[in-house]
């Protein structure tokens, strides 16, 4: 199938995609799916029925359906760990029973809810008025991210979030807080990632030091009782999560609690309930009328089938400002593999390079790039018909316009006629030729438009669900196991080793040349 979609893909290749609508004044809702509120445009792209049909049966010859069916259903379908993948369970909160291992998880998971909303409330009520969320990548990025972007419904304590363990964050994030009214979340599974648990002694640290009490001012987020009560934090501000929900998935749970504090329990609901809400859709839906489907097939047209490297995420919404980078650990993370699932070499090319930052900063930083350099960027804009600052609708409804222009001068592009014509009446002879070469825009370049009423909490939580179920489409139809993520451990130990190699109590002899001359550089400029 890949090779008939890329025979495919060689006949269209000079076709321009303004034909498309030339040909078919529907094209737009033809090639455009809606669930509640929210549409996927991609009709700016060179995908026609005959190529969507073959893009469907590639999804429908796989395991996509039946995989679909046993992760919602709890069976072990990361199976290099031997785990059940059930994120989708923390946000089942009108569902039935989910099963793992014949034992029903719902009951804890919704156990652990209540007390998340308990704890929240009790320190929304009280008189901290920061909290630091320590952790780093799933742990992180993923409510950093949903911290910003709904920054209109905050109406609880600051919440701060420290990842790296560069002293640079920790110290420029304690620098100015009050230790006697701040609470430090520590979240790690395993409560033994070094650079979260760095931090956190320097964290804790800091807060004894100045007056506050690490005993009442420390959480954790995390399923090793043992290492948090050595830690001085008691279980009844523990909250664990099973193995079964991986770092990148896992905010929908206790690694949400900062976010739960910030905007309060009935909106995490509601971000809790915009994710179920793609669930079912995602379970319910048929062909072209499943979104995460339809999304997860244009952007293998583009990667697997056109061979494009890249994919830029541009959402034209400042508080979306960390989505890229989110969506950036979730695509690439999950899908960088280069072996199916029966330990085999892909036959196609894997996850692309997931890239992007909010309009319109990226217009006047990278889209020259995208407009007029020699390699094609599949764009994803996304586009909230309306913002929060109603009283500031021109500042919106420009930004409106500048999204849609990105993706309409993308499409049509400028011919070297129409560029010419620009400068004539500066130019003329071999000067306006030299001119209007540099003004001329390629086009025909692909882009897919996401666009929803109002950037909300259950809005949110259905753009990040609809990337999830993308992400794992695409895993099943490529064969990899989208779960699991050995190709960070290598590093891990490497680092380890490295430390006191680093620190000047193990020799760097049995190193190679050039970490041997690095370290060498580094011990002699620190004495």
């Amino acid at each position: 199938m890949w090779t008939d979609l890329k025979t495919k893909a060689a006949a269209v290749a000079d076709r321009h995609m303004l034909e498309l609508f030339q040909t078919d004044p529907d094209r737009a809702d033809t090639f455009s799916v809606q669930t509640g509120d929210m549409r996927l445009d991609y009709s700016k792209t060179n995908i026609d029925a005959e190529t969507r049909d073959q893009l469907l049966a590639l999804a429908e010859a796989s395991t996509w359906k039946a995989k679909r069916d046993a992760m919602f259903a709890g069976a072990p379908i990361n199976d290099t760990e031997g785990r059940a993948v059930l994120h989708t369970a923390l946000r089942n909160l009108d569902g039935g029973a989910v099963e793992v291992d014949g034992n029903d998880v719902m009951p804890g998971i919704l156990d652990t809810l209540a007390r998340m909303r308990a704890y929240a409330d009790a320190v929304r009520g009280s008189d901290v008025t920061d909290v630091i969320n320590i952790g780093i990548g799933g742990s992180d990025l993923g409510p950093a991210m949903a911290v910003k972007a709904l920054a209109p419904y905050h109406d609880g304590p600051r919440v701060h979030f420290v990842s790296n363990v560069d002293g640079a964050h920790i110290a420029d994030t304690l620098r100015g807080l009050d230790a006697r009214s701040t609470l430090v979340i520590v979240a790690s599974k395993t409560f033994t990632t070094i650079e979260t648990m760095t931090n956190a002694r320097t964290a804790r640290a800091w807060m004894k030091d100045h007056g506050g009490d690490p005993s009442a001012q420390f959480a954790a987020l995390s399923t090793n009782l043992e290492k948090t009560a050595e830690f001085g934090i008691p279980p009844e501000r523990v909250f664990g999560f099973e193995d079964w929900v991986g770092g990148r998935y896992s905010m929908w749970g206790p690694i949400g609690l900062g976010v739960m504090i910030a905007v309060g329990p009935a909106a995490f609901d509601a971000f809790l309930r915009g994710g179920q809400a793609m669930d079912r859709h995602f379970c319910a839906a048929e062909g072209v009328e499943n979104m995460p489907l339809v999304h997860a097939l244009v952007g293998m047209w583009h990667r697997q089938v056109l061979g494009h490297a890249t994919r830029a995420v541009l959402p034209y919404d400042q508080r979306l400002a960390l989505l890229p980078a989110y969506f950036q650990q979730l695509e690439m993370e999950s899908n960088g593999k280069s072996v199916t699932m029966d330990g085999k070499p892909v036959p196609v090319e894997t996850g692309p390079v997931v890239w992007g930052a909010a309009g319109t900063n990226g217009q006047h930083a990278f889209y020259q790039l995208i407009h007029q350099g020699t390699d094609v960027i599949p764009c994803e804009f996304m586009i909230a018909a309306q913002g929060h600052e109603s009283e500031l609708k021109h500042h919106h409804d420009l930004l409106v316009a500048n999204c849609l222009a990105q993706s309409e001068a993308l499409m049509t592009g400028r011919s070297l006629d129409a560029a010419r014509a620009s400068v004539a009446h500066k130019f003329e002879g071999a000067e306006l030729e030299r001119q209007a070469a540099h003004r001329v825009f390629p086009g025909n370049r692909p882009s897919v438009t996401l666009v929803y009423p109002l950037l909300d909490p259950e809005t949110l939580g259905m753009i990040v669900a609809l990337y999830e179920h993308r992400v794992f489409v695409e895993g099943v139809i490529l064969g990899i196991n989208s779960y699991d993520q050995w190709g960070v451990e290598l590093g891990k130990e490497l680092a380890t080793a490295l430390q006191p190699v680093v620190e000047g109590t193990v020799s760097a002899q049995d190193k190679d040349g050039s970490t041997r001359g690095l370290v060498d550089f580094i011990h002699r400029y620190r004495d």
